[in-house]
């Protein structure tokens, strides 16, 4: 039997490149997304036609569409990545009530509400194994970005819990968070910070989406079956 691999979040840089790492003719992948359907179809145009076997649009930050999602999935999911996310480079101060809804629903609830979903089949198999991208930002804090970093170690929080439950079970859970990656995302940054924060890493680089890939595909390999309840930061040594 096929892996199959639930990635919510498919269209986003790092979602893509962690696609192309995990392909293989042993997995076959469920694709979310919201708007960029055009990522998902380029995907799609660079995998063998049965390793995609769904994709779903979603707004994530609409618990209705959320519960769409779930009921929409017929197949028995193995693993899950949690690649979702949206980000406003503002103050606390600027930052209205709807949009910390928003956030906390797309980052938190509905990765919770997701997981609720599929855990039990994976629980049943005594095997399962649970990504979450989240960012260095939810072990630091970032200015300008409080809660979006908020959010981002709330999903640390829930990592850590969640994988003492399940662990019993069989099913792994662990999250990475990257540092500062070249990404459409990080575009938003002017060069002049992107050099203040280049400057204060260590390799004195951005990360590529392959190096976070790279990391991801280890985490889904019986490589790392000892790993678990973990959070692994790649940033460049901060």
């Amino acid at each position: 039997m096929k892996e199959t691999v639930l990635v919510i979040g498919a269209s986003g840089d790092l979602a893509q490149e962690a696609i192309q790492s995990l392909a293989s003719p042993s997995r076959q992948f469920i694709l979310h997304y919201f708007e960029n359907k055009e990522a998902i179809e380029k995907t799609m145009s660079l995998l063998d036609e049965d390793q995609v076997i769904m994709s779903v649009r979603a707004n994530l930050s609409e618990q209705t569409e959320i519960q769409q999602l779930i009921e929409s999935i017929p197949f028995q999911v193995h693993s899950i990545l949690f690649a979702q996310g949206r980000s406003y480079h503002e103050l606390l101060t600027e930052s209205s009530s709807e949009k910390m809804d928003e956030q906390y629903t797309i980052h938190l609830k509905s990765m919770m509400l997701i997981a609720k979903a599929f855990l039990p089949q994976m629980i049943a198999r005594k095997e399962g194994n649970i990504v979450v991208i989240s960012s260095i930002w939810g072990e630091l804090g970032a200015s300008n970005e409080s809660v979006y970093a908020a959010m981002k170690g709330a999903q640390l929080a829930w990592m850590k819990s969640i994988a003492k439950e399940v662990g019993p079970s069989g099913v792994r859970v662990n999250a990475v968070t990257p540092g500062l990656i070249d990404t459409k995302m990080n575009k938003v940054i002017s060069e002049q910070d992107q050099e203040v924060w280049t400057n204060q890493v260590p390799l004195r680089r951005a990360g590529q989406p392959g190096d976070v890939a790279n990391l991801i595909r280890f985490l889904f390999s019986n490589e790392s079956d000892y790993i678990h309840g973990q959070v692994l930061r790649l940033s460049g040594g901060l």
